[in-house]
This record gives structure tokens, sequence and C-alpha cells, in this order.
């Protein structure tokens, strides 16, 4: 025991002077530093979001402008808004709804279209236009079997499930020699976005053609 006593004594008295050392050294003082600023990513930066996106977007335009341009070619049967593929027998492209209505107005098809337009008359039905009247049933059966008129003439369309409106604007692009039958709006409206071709529809009873200027029996 007075072994270890001694060490205590010689041991307790250094390890008090380090804590009294270590209380007394205080704190190092941290100099302020003036006009230092946080690192910020610049605006122009290309990993911020918009930057990248406006980078991407000029990239296409670019890459668009170095394409060659496709143009159209011009159609030799136009002599500026006149078709002159035009002429009798008129070859008349006939939509389901016309076929529909004519039958609700009591209206011949044939006999009706050459009052309008004063000349022989071929209604002209694609395969669209068949299926789209085959698929809708009961409902247009007097108009089916309208189509399937030996007057009325087949045309094979190059179409797999295509929409009708879509093949008959289609055919009359390609073609120009053909005349457009319907009552829908959207259609008409699309076909006069098509030069030379003319829109046959129903109005106050009786078939009118626009922009046919030939067509004398259509009401003004």
């Amino acid at each position: 025991y007075r072994h270890i006593a001694r060490q205590l004594h010689t041991i307790l008295p250094h390890h008090i002077s380090a804590q009294k050392q270590i209380r007394t050294m205080g704190k190092a003082k941290k100099t302020r530093k003036f006009a230092v600023a946080k690192k910020i990513i610049s605006p122009k930066d290309t990993r911020v979001k918009s930057v990248a996106a406006k980078a991407a977007e000029k990239k296409e335009k670019e890459a668009k402008k170095a394409e060659p341009r496709q143009v159209e070619q011009g159609v030799s049967a136009l002599f500026f808004q006149y078709n002159t593929q035009l002429g009798p027998p008129y070859h008349v492209l006939v939509d389901t709804n016309f076929l529909n209505f004519s039958i609700r107005n009591k209206l011949d098809v044939i006999r009706s279209m050459m009052d309008c337009l004063l000349a022989k008359c071929i209604p002209c039905i694609t395969d669209c236009v068949m299926g789209e009247l085959e698929k809708l049933g009961a409902k247009y059966k007097v108009a089916l079997r309208l189509a399937k008129d030996p007057r009325f003439e087949r045309i094979p369309c190059n179409c797999k499930g295509c929409y009708a409106d879509d093949c008959l604007v289609q055919m009359a692009k390609q073609w120009r020699c053909f005349i457009v039958a319907t009552c829908d709006k959207e259609l008409r409206g699309r076909i006069r976005k098509i030069p030379g071709v003319p829109c046959m529809y129903i109005s106050s009873r009786k078939y009118t053609v626009e922009r046919m200027p030939e067509a004398f029996g259509a009401p003004r």
C-alpha cells in the first residue's frame, strides 16, 4: 500500500497542474473575413435545367434547318385555281353521310347529280367508305344496298384500316380528277384547302357544288 501511495503522490500534482493550464488557455481567436461571397452557379451554366432545355431546342432547330427541304411538286392539271382535269363524265367520290342524307331527303343520287352538273356523273365509292357502311350495321342498311348498285363505280384504295375521311382527302389530293360529295362540315373544310377540288353537298333538298363555275344547275 505504501508503494501505491507514493506513486499517486507523485502523479496527481502533475495532472492537476495540466488541467489548470488547459482552463487558462481559452479559445483561439478567429479573424473575420471581409468581402467573401458564397459560391453560386452561373445562371448561364449548362447544368441549370432551363439553360439545358434551351440548348437542346437550339440544337433541334439547327438540325431541322440543316435537313433538305421537301417541296411538293406542282399539279400540272391546275391553271391557277382552275382544274383542267374536271370534265364530263364527272367522277364523284361519295361519303357515307352524303348517301344517308340523300335517302332521308328522298333524292335519287345519280339523277340529282346530273340535275346539278347538267352532265353525266359517275358516283364512286372507295373501299374505306364501303367498309364504314358495313360496320355501321342495320341503321345504314339501305345506304349499303344503294352503294352496291352496279351504276356506282368501286375504287380500290391502298389504305389499311384508314378512316374514311382521311381516305377521301388522300384520293382527292392524289388524283385531282374527283368531286367530293359530303355533308360533313369538317371534311368540307379539309377539302377547301386542296386547290382545284370542288365539294358537293345537300342544300334545301338539292345537290349543290362549291368552287365550280361550270355547274349551271347548282342553286346559287
